[in-house]
């Protein structure tokens, strides 16, 4: 093969690929040599690397850095699981019984999904400031309103993403199972959800991504800064333009990073089965 040919068929995705590589490689080493340099600002960091230093991470420690991650974390750990949890169970319903309202139901869970639950924030404020008068734990500064929000917010685009996959499971594994008297109950948590695994641990892990980079919504519930997350705490830091500390925020954004990495890295396996078995039979 002649190399004119070889990159008109071959070479030239090769171009694309590397480009497309630095595109998005270089802001992370951007931030990493940012949150390695002494000044504390993005324009020393012109030249990569050219300061290595650990004093912003060490500087962490002196923050409440630590703090934010831990509501971050607990947040979207326990949206992550709830989220999966109430779709899963949505999803088995739409998906095996016949009932009035089903179609009417499906259909709103797409016209539903079109809208971004950003849009109803401030609506959301009033609901939790009218309901921390009458439930506390429940009203705004309450990170179990923020996980409560999130959910609510969560249930349509999901449970369609599980509806389609839910019906990739033959309907005779049910009926062999009430044969030998196993229950609905029985029949979901014992032999379905061990099939639908891959779509599990996808919405699972969008539920988690979502919810660990999310800022509007969690600016507005969160007020004290003992509450905050890592996105509303780590945008104070350079909220205020003289006094904005971009190589601390960049440590920290460095150490953010590291939770969503790993999941993924764990997860990646059930990715492509999980968004794609579900479009093979809707």
């Amino acid at each position: 093969m002649s190399t004119r040919r070889w990159f008109t068929e071959i070479g030239w995705r090769h171009v694309v690929g590397v480009v497309a590589v630095v595109y998005a490689a270089f802001p992370l080493v951007y931030v990493v040599s940012a949150s390695l340099s002494e000044g504390g600002t993005l324009t020393g960091s012109n030249a990569l690397f050219s300061e290595i230093s650990t004093e912003n991470y060490a500087a962490l420690g002196d923050t409440v850095f630590w703090t934010w991650m831990g509501n971050t974390l607990f947040i979207a750990i326990s949206t992550a699981i709830g989220t999966v949890l109430m779709g899963a169970s949505a999803a088995y319903a739409f998906s095996r019984f016949r009932f009035t309202g089903r179609r009417v139901g499906l259909t709103s869970l797409l016209v539903i999904q079109m809208f971004p639950q950003m849009l109803a924030f401030v609506a959301i404020f009033l609901l939790l400031l009218g309901l921390g008068n009458v439930v506390p734990s429940l009203g705004v500064n309450s990170k179990i309103a923020l996980i409560c929000v999130y959910l609510g917010g969560a249930l349509g685009v999901n449970t369609f993403l599980m509806y389609g996959f839910f019906n990739t499971v033959p309907r005779e594994l049910d009926e062999a199972a009430k044969i030998d008297g196993a229950s609905h109950t029985q029949i979901y948590w014992t032999i379905i959800l061990r099939l639908v695994s891959p779509i599990l641990a996808v919405v699972g892990l969008l539920s988690f991504i979502s919810t660990f980079g999310e800022f509007i919504i969690a600016r507005v519930i969160l007020q004290s800064e003992s509450n905050w997350t890592l996105a509303v705490g780590l945008y104070g830091w350079v909220s205020a333009l003289l006094e904005a500390n971009w190589g601390l925020f960049a440590a920290g954004a460095v150490l953010a990073a590291i939770p969503v990495l790993a999941l993924f890295l764990f997860l990646q396996k059930y990715i492509v089965g999980g968004l794609t078995a579900g479009a093979v039979k809707g």
